[in-house]
Parts: structure tokens; C-alpha cells; sequence
């Protein structure tokens, strides 16, 4: 399946996932601005520039440089909306897991993933976009379940028929099982389950400790894609990695960059 066909699937499983509450519960409590905001960043900014980057890019690169780059992103966005302060702690764990993350680039720059930077660039595009929504929940102060119905019910009949009839395609190949698979796993469980839970996070301890709890997710995926995917990483990759988890260690360990939320607003 091309990255199109992913996308199409995860909207798919999210709209499905997400209907029977909006008939229970009603539509989200949102109003129109903030509702366009959230679907653009974290509906279709972020999984769009994802999925596209890992046409280009190991496994690996896109953990690593999601996962290190959201609290950067996120810490600077922060302190531009006057929502977030950076300490020395975190300022040292931010500058650790940035060392890594070009180390990694530098360790696998060529072989049989030569020119992974244009990956690179597109997983740079998934944080910001990612980065932006996180902010914007913190300074809304959006309800996790509203945020997550205007991703499930807007994004599926916005996306599809455009894949549908302009968007490259591969899915008449994919077996029924993988399809299925993708859309339970990426609609109902990535895009629905986590991020409502997330959302839940950002809300209650704020930006800063949520988006650098991410520690252990480059070494975990650099060493699931090893087997499962074939992608090994040389030893100053590997290395690489654990600099930038022991980097978002170092910011989680002294609850560094906690955000005090502003005051509801009337």
C-alpha cells in the first residue's frame, strides 16, 4: 500500500470508531476556528507528512527524529505563547537528544537508504504540525474526546474522496486481513485511543513532561526494525539512538518543562 492508502485507511477506521459515540454523546464542543485547527494539524498535518516519510526513511529515523524533535518543537512553541519555560535540566536533556538525532542522520546517510534526509524533512513536517496541535490544546484547553471527534468525523469525508480519485494507489493488491488490520490498528487505536489519551496528558501535566515521556520509543522501534523489517542500524546508529533516549530521560527525570495551565478563560 502507498502511504495515500494508509492515510485512507486510518481516517476510515477513526470515522467508524469514533461514529456511535458522536450519535450517543452529540457533535464535538468545538467551535469552527479551533475545529479547521485540529483537523489541519493533528488530522491531516501529522500522519499525511508521516506515513510519506517513511517511504523515504528507516524505521529508525522516524522514531528517532519524531520522537526527539516533538519536545523541541513543542518546548519552543511554548515559550512563544508565553505557555512553557525551559530549565537547565531540560535545556541539556533538549541539546542531548538533538546531538543524537544528527548523529543518526550522519551514521546512516548512505547505503540502501541513501538520501533518507528528504524522509528526514517530512518527519520535521509531522512534528511541527504535531507540535502546533499540542500547543493549541494546552492554550484552548481542548477536551481530549471533542478534539478526538472532529479528527474521526471530519477527516474520513474530507481525505477519501480525494485519495479516492486523485491520490496514487496500490490497495487492490493489499489482502482484505492487512487492510483490516490497518484500520483497527491505525483508525481505532493510533489516531482515536492515543490520541485521546494523549490530548488527556497535555491537559494534566502539560506539554513539556507528555511529549518528552517519548524516552523509550527510538530504541524500541530501532530495535523491533532490526528483526521485523531488516533495517540494521551500524554501530554509531545504534549508539545514536540511545543518545537521544538517554536525552529524553535526562528532561522526564527532573519533571523538567512543567507548564502551569493558564486560566480558563469566561
Amino acid at each position: 500500500m502507498t502511504a495515500w492508502d494508509v492515510a485512507a485507511l486510518r481516517f476510515a477506521g477513526a470515522f467508524l470508531t469514533v461514529l456511535p459515540i458522536a450519535l450517543w454523546r452529540g457533535p464535538p464542543r468545538v467551535g469552527p476556528a479551533k475545529a479547521l485547527a485540529v483537523l489541519v494539524f493533528a488530522g491531516f498535518g501529522f500522519p499525511l507528512a508521516a506515513y510519506a516519510g517513511y517511504q523515504l526513511a528507516p524505521a529508525a529515523h522516524g522514531a528517532t527524529v519524531m520522537a526527539a524533535g516533538l519536545p523541541v518543537a513543542t518546548a519552543l512553541l511554548g515559550l512563544a505563547f508565553g505557555l512553557g519555560r525551559i530549565d537547565g535540566r531540560r535545556a541539556l536533556g533538549l541539546g542531548v537528544v538533538v546531538a543524537g538525532s544528527l548523529l543518526l542522520a550522519a551514521a546512516t546517510a548512505g547505503g540502501a537508504w541513501e538520501g533518507a534526509w528528504r524522509g528526514d524533512l517530512l518527519f520535521l513536517a509531522a512534528v511541527v504540525s504535531w507540535s502546533v496541535y499540542t500547543v493549541l490544546v494546552q492554550r484552548w484547553r481542548l477536551a481530549a474526546l471533542d478534539a478526538m471527534l472532529v479528527v474521526g468525523l471530519a477527516a474520513a469525508p474530507v481525505y477519501l474522496p480525494v485519495w479516492w480519485f486523485a491520490l496514487p494507489s496500490t490497495i487492490e493488491q493489499a489482502a482484505p486481513a492487512a487492510m483490516a488490520f490497518q484500520a483497527v490498528f491505525q483508525g481505532a487505536f493510533a489516531a482515536v485511543l492515543a490520541g485521546l489519551l494523549y490530548t488527556t496528558a497535555v491537559t494534566l501535566i502539560g506539554p513539556g513532561p507528555t511529549t518528552m515521556i517519548g524516552a523509550v520509543v527510538p530504541a524500541l522501534s530501532a530495535l523491533a526494525a532490526w528483526p521485523l523489517l531488516g533495517e540494521a542500524l551500524p554501530p554509531l546508529g545504534l549508539v545514536a539512538v540511545l543518545l537521544v533516549s538517554g536525552g529524553m530521560v535526562l528532561g522526564v527525570a527532573g519533571g523538567a518543562g512543567r507548564v502551569d495551565p493558564p486560566e480558563p478563560r469566561s
